[in-house]
């Protein structure tokens, strides 16, 4: 299943309108008889390298958030951990309480990051007011009898929280250059146009008629592919592909007891 949903979003409606450009162009280049000789090095300077280096820099965001996302749950959990064991007489009703105010706090981060950037001033107020009630519930636990050193250390773990969570949320804002990827959109489409007359003077060389489009489609589907993988590495939070991250907060806090 998952090798057949990377097959879709690799190869989309762009690939098939490119390629037709590609074929139309080779075909009117070869029909007219107008021929040219132009380098190949052309192509990877002015279309791959940029491509493959805002890949491989949305790569490097996805691999930073995950972090960030692993470094919410662990401390996550370790404050529930020190709700349940830190505080004297801790009962499973005051333990439940903050399992429900840190499953609201993740639900509204899977909510802001999954959905596009309409309302994010309303949805940050949202998650900043979990992070006020966990902070108050914190300062419950000192009144249950919880030492200054281990509130200390609670204060902390939502610290880090809450740096992960402004981590991601810039991640989330702030894209690769949009210029960058506007610069290769028009090239993918300039490209198969600008090499007609190029694929047309290779055709010379072919016996078969039919030939002569192979590599104006083989060119098409590579620079839209590399483009498709950058576009699908640009929003890692999206979930409309196979390498974005995946919030799973039911399955996280219903694994809380069982550690």
């Amino acid at each position: 299943m998952g090798f057949q949903q990377g097959v879709r979003l690799l190869f989309n409606m762009e690939t098939l309108i490119v390629s037709i450009i590609a074929v139309l162009s080779t075909y009117i280049c070869y029909e007219l008889e107008f021929y040219a000789d132009f380098p190949l090095t052309l192509i990877g300077i002015a279309v791959v390298f940029p491509i493959v280096f805002s890949i491989n820099s949305a790569y490097k965001r996805r691999e930073i958030a995950l972090e960030h996302y692993a470094s919410i749950k662990a401390h996550g959990r370790a404050l529930y951990y020190a709700v349940r064991d830190w505080v004297p007489n801790s009962t499973k009703r005051f333990q439940t309480r903050f399992k429900g105010y840190l499953y609201e706090f993740l639900v509204n981060c899977r909510i802001m990051f999954n959905t596009g950037h309409k309302d994010d001033t309303h949805r940050e107020q949202i998650i900043y007011n979990k992070f006020s009630k966990i902070s108050r519930f914190i300062e419950e636990c000192r009144k249950k009898g919880m030492s200054v050193g281990e509130i200390s250390r609670c204060n902390q773990y939502l610290s880090k929280i809450l740096i992960s969570f402004e981590n991601m949320k810039h991640i989330y804002q702030y894209r690769t250059p949009i210029t960058l990827r506007t610069y290769s959109k028009i090239f993918i489409f300039l490209l198969p146009i600008i090499y007609g007359p190029y694929f047309a003077r290779l055709a010379l060389s072919i016996p078969y008629y039919y030939l002569i489009f192979l590599m104006p489609i083989l060119l098409s589907v590579i620079l839209v592919s590399l483009d498709n993988i950058q576009d699908q590495l640009e929003n890692p939070f999206e979930l409309s592909g196979e390498d974005d991250i995946k919030n799973h907060v039911e399955k996280f806090i219903a694994e809380l007891d069982e550690k």
